[in-house]
């Protein structure tokens, strides 16, 4: 594998078990992303998608394959080293923003940084980070505000900075306008795009074709298989030219 491979999944298969029957989710994929990609994938319900990102996302585990993440093995790893590879190297964009209701949006990003183990970063430090990273999604004015003070637009940038704030090797978007109107969900993308723009790797599913005209790289899967794999060239109108509002 090369060193600027992020992703490198080999002969990935998952595997079912529905009482006496097995389901194939995934049918032997194999796959590299380039650290700095910008990967959409896609494809309709029950073509393994959502199974495919839980693994990538190690939220599960293959039944048979390999799986490099920036050069580790986690394909075989116990759940206790899944949720470090989780805190460490992954950021997570979900549908429905996952916030605490409760906390405010700064409490919100910090919260990854108060399960990290590895060092030790003093409460000043943290709470700076957080602050640098709401500042970079426009949020400097709402870091006070809990998500019902929020628009969906604002509670999905709050979940963007929370994703970033370990500074993760990778980014996984999970239908990130799923929830959100047409500009708002415009807004989120163009963020996205200033990410990968600044070199991030960003692996994200999409149902929307709209949204996948923001990657480099589109994949379809169809039955546990990948169908089509696309590079294009992203529209000059697709690249974001500032901040959001």
């Amino acid at each position: 594998m090369s060193e600027e491979t992020i992703i490198d999944i080999d002969q990935i298969t998952k595997i079912y078990q529905m009482g006496h029957v097995h389901v194939t989710a995934l049918d032997g994929i194999s796959l590299s992303v380039q650290t700095g990609e910008f990967l959409a994938i896609m494809g309709p319900s029950g073509s393994g998608k959502s199974t495919l990102m839980n693994i990538l996302g190690c939220l599960d585990r293959p039944t048979s394959g390999t799986y490099l993440l920036a050069g580790e093995d986690v394909s075989q790893m116990n759940r206790e080293q899944l949720a470090r590879i989780r805190n460490q190297k992954i950021g997570f964009i979900f549908q429905s923003y996952n916030l605490l209701t409760q906390a405010t949006a700064l409490q919100n990003v910090l919260m990854p940084i108060v399960y990290r183990r590895n060092g030790h970063i003093s409460n000043k430090d943290r709470q700076e980070l957080a602050r640098q990273v709401l500042t970079s999604v426009g949020l400097n004015d709402r870091e006070q505000h809990k998500p019902t003070e929020m628009s969906g637009g604002q509670q999905q940038r709050v979940a963007i900075a929370r994703a970033l704030v370990n500074s993760p090797a990778l980014i996984l978007a999970d239908e990130p306008t799923g929830n959100l109107d047409s500009h708002s969900g415009l807004e989120i993308m163009e963020i996205l795009q200033n990410l990968h723009a600044q070199g991030r790797s960003i692996v994200m599913i999409t149902h929307d074709a709209r949204n996948a005209e923001f990657a480099g790289r589109v994949i379809h899967l169809k039955d546990g298989k990948i169908s089509e794999d696309n590079n294009h060239i992203v529209s000059p109108t697709r690249i974001a030219t500032g901040g959001t509002k």
